[in-house]
């Protein structure tokens, strides 16, 4: 029953997942935008947020041990959790992106290459938008634009940190944190993919190589086999008679 409701509802967060970041984006994009649509916005979040805690808690009615459930999803329960302990869009931004992923990683259809990239893709996004949430109206910020926030995000999860670009409150260090860490992880599981694409590469035509070297070694115990045979045969046949001589017949002439 667990696995098929996580297979029947894998898509349909997925979606929502992508309905949350359009409606995580458009306050702090347009800032300027009529109080209904942050409103709107602000419950889109919270209903997203709220399907995650249900499929969270549905998983864990459905668990043949719900204890055990709990111990190796933690995770998921901190996300749960997470903005019922003080309702910041920034939690709920967390911990719906930690739900997410979580879900991701249980999609038998989704490679590896495919997450990496939407998760570098996600952390980019979302971390450019929250570091903008949080330092825009900071007085002494320098990230007053998507554009530098995207740029910083992009040095920082590159670790590269150029330093033109910096949060200067709290909150906006420990999103820098948090992307810098993530994209150490994802680095390196980028870089972990390659090398072991590298290495099957070699190891598959290593292995080609051995096994033309075996056909070879083989054709050339057959030859040799084969050159054996005709030797043994040609030793062993009876050698044929000498063809008759044939007489000579002299003509001789009679005086007269």
């Amino acid at each position: 029953m667990k696995e098929r409701w996580e297979a029947r509802t894998q898509t349909p967060l997925l979606a929502l997942a992508l309905v949350f970041g359009v409606a995580y984006a458009v306050p702090i994009v347009a800032p300027d935008a009529e109080r209904w649509v942050h409103s709107l916005c602000t419950v889109v979040e919270w209903v997203v947020w709220g399907a995650f805690a249900l499929d969270y808690t549905v998983r864990l009615v459905l668990a043949p041990s719900r204890w055990h459930f709990v111990r190796s999803h933690p995770l998921d329960l901190v996300a749960v959790l997470l903005p019922l302990v003080q309702p910041l869009r920034l939690l709920r931004l967390v911990s719906t992106l930690l739900l997410v992923g979580r879900r991701a990683r249980m999609a038998s259809q989704i490679t590896l290459t495919t997450y990496v990239v939407g998760s570098v893709a996600g952390l980019l996004m979302f971390g450019s938008l929250a570091v903008l949430h949080v330092e825009r109206d900071a007085p002494d910020g320098n990230i007053k634009t998507l554009g530098d926030a995207v740029w910083w995000s992009f040095t920082t999860m590159t670790t590269v940190g150029y330093g033109d670009h910096a949060p200067t409150t709290g909150l906006g260090r420990l999103l820098a944190v948090g992307l810098m860490l993530s994209g150490i992880a994802l680095l390196g599981v980028v870089t972990a993919n390659i090398a072991a694409w590298f290495i099957s590469r070699f190891e598959r035509d290593d292995a080609e190589e051995r096994r033309q070297s075996a056909l070879l070694e083989a054709l050339t115990q057959e030859v040799r086999e084969l050159r054996a045979e005709v030797g043994r045969l040609a030793g062993s046949a009876p050698a044929l008679p000498a063809p008759p001589a044939v007489p000579t017949q002299t003509t001789t002439e009679s005086a007269p």
